[in-house]
């Protein structure tokens, strides 16, 4: 940074995010890394000299040094965030960065598993502790749509009834899913055999390690894709990639779209609208195959 001054909203800022909106530790990390390399190119004494020609020169710099248009579109989204919240302190009369156009992003529809390759990938036998362990945590992430640090972060107490969970979603958002009948049958054998790993009085995490502390997010990651290769997928599998099929099979057996944003804990319906895709070109597969007038002529 340039000036104190700069440095002392950036602060203030992170302060906010951290304690009034409850952002992530990984969502705080993305705003500063932004805004720390926003400041840096900024020759400029305090925020409120920011100008909307300050931010498109920051824009064409990142295009210069071919970032993604993803990418760029992150440091945007963080920077507009930013100068909000300073229009709210009264550093700044309007949002410079609010006119400022967003780089076009093609939008790659999430990757997800059919039905047969999902069972394929759950036909695991109880042969271990670990094996029940991985099986629940898979049954139960792709069985409520879970994200993956709303599995790792699951307690004991977060199991409400045998057919009910509680979760904590983004932004300490608490939502209570229900749990079908398969994922409930794993869960309560993972919790038969818990002790073996964790004694319940030491550990209040759901699922645990060999270490006896709460899994880890790449332990979660490493172990299921680990499965999927025992399991003979053709595909690398991730808590992501489970929750993005629960998601899609979901939308395509009710085609309610409100109670699927519901489910997944999605603030918003544009975030589950993505899903409408991934329906369409199921519908556009089977029009393919059984309409006559669609079928290519030989």
């Amino acid at each position: 940074m340039n000036s104190p001054a700069l440095d002392h909203w950036l602060e203030k800022f992170l302060s906010y995010l951290k304690y009034e909106r409850n952002l992530s530790a990984k969502t705080l990390d993305n705003y500063q890394r932004q805004l720390i390399s926003v400041g840096q190119q900024l020759e400029i004494e305090s925020w409120s000299q920011l100008t909307p020609q300050h931010i498109k020169s920051i824009l064409s710099q990142a295009r210069r040094k071919n970032l993604a248009p993803r990418s760029i579109a992150l440091r945007l989204s963080a920077m507009r965030t930013f100068c909000q919240f300073l229009v709210a302190e009264n550093v700044l009369k309007s949002n410079p960065a609010k006119a400022v156009q967003t780089p076009k992003l093609g939008k790659p529809l999430p990757k997800h598993l059919n039905v047969d390759q999902v069972g394929q990938l759950l036909e695991i036998d109880p042969e271990s502790v670990l094996a029940i362990r991985d099986r629940a945590m898979m049954e139960l992430t792709y069985g409520c749509g879970l994200r993956l640090a709303e599995l790792s972060s699951l307690d004991l107490q977060d199991i409400v009834t045998k057919g009910q969970i509680r979760v904590i979603g983004k932004g300490r958002k608490e939502r209570v899913l229900p749990v079908g009948k398969t994922a409930a049958t794993w869960l309560k054998k993972w919790l038969d055999v818990r002790s073996q790993m964790a004694p319940p009085a030491d550990e209040t995490a759901l699922f645990v390690s060999m270490h006896k502390r709460r899994i880890s997010h790449r332990q979660i990651a490493k172990r299921m894709d680990l499965w999927a290769q025992k399991q003979h997928l053709e595909q690398k599998v991730n808590p992501h990639k489970l929750r993005h099929s629960y998601a899609t099979h979901m939308l395509e057996s009710s085609g309610d779209l409100r109670a699927v944003q519901e489910l997944l804990g999605h603030a918003n319906l544009s975030t589950t609208q993505v899903y409408t895709h991934l329906d369409f070109q199921h519908l556009a597969k089977v029009y393919d195959t059984a309409h006559p007038r669609a079928r290519k002529s030989k």
